[in-house]
């Protein structure tokens, strides 16, 4: 499911592939609105699938943060209102549900967007954050793209 939902930079909030133009992506909202457009290879387009979040150790899928805090939100949208919190209690709410993250790499903006991701997903029906999906060895990428 994370390989067809995807972030582009520069937009706020996530899509969904809908097919593959002629040198672009056909991509839609996950909103309401269920807006369709191309987006071309200069907007940076990444996969949910294909990010991670640093920690002091290695790398952790974006599906695994995900499913952790689903596990500490019982399915439901984040305890945490993103846009009013405080960087002190970001920083503890992503230290409840990845506990060994690097703070150094990881900036409040991250975790931000992470959460807003969170809930886009949970409102869209978006749960199964595991479905068909293979890790992938040797990715380096992160969150902030």
């Amino acid at each position: 499911m994370l390989e067809t939902i995807l972030a582009i930079s520069g937009k706020p909030g996530l899509y969904r592939l809908v097919s593959r133009g002629n040198r672009s992506l056909i991509v839609e909202t996950l909103d309401a609105q269920k807006k369709r457009f191309p987006a071309f290879a200069a907007d940076k387009v990444i996969s949910l699938a294909d990010i991670a979040m640093y920690t002091d150790e290695k790398e952790v899928p974006l599906r695994e943060v995900l499913n952790n805090i689903k596990a500490k939100e019982s399915g439901k949208t984040t305890s945490i209102d993103y846009r009013k919190a405080s960087k002190d209690e970001l920083y503890s709410y992503l230290g409840e549900v990845l506990p060994n993250f690097d703070g150094d790499r990881i900036y409040q903006s991250d975790i931000k967007k992470l959460i807003q991701w969170y809930n886009i997903l949970i409102e869209n029906g978006l749960t199964d954050f595991d479905e068909a999906l293979q890790e992938t060895q040797g990715d380096n990428i992160d969150d902030r793209k």
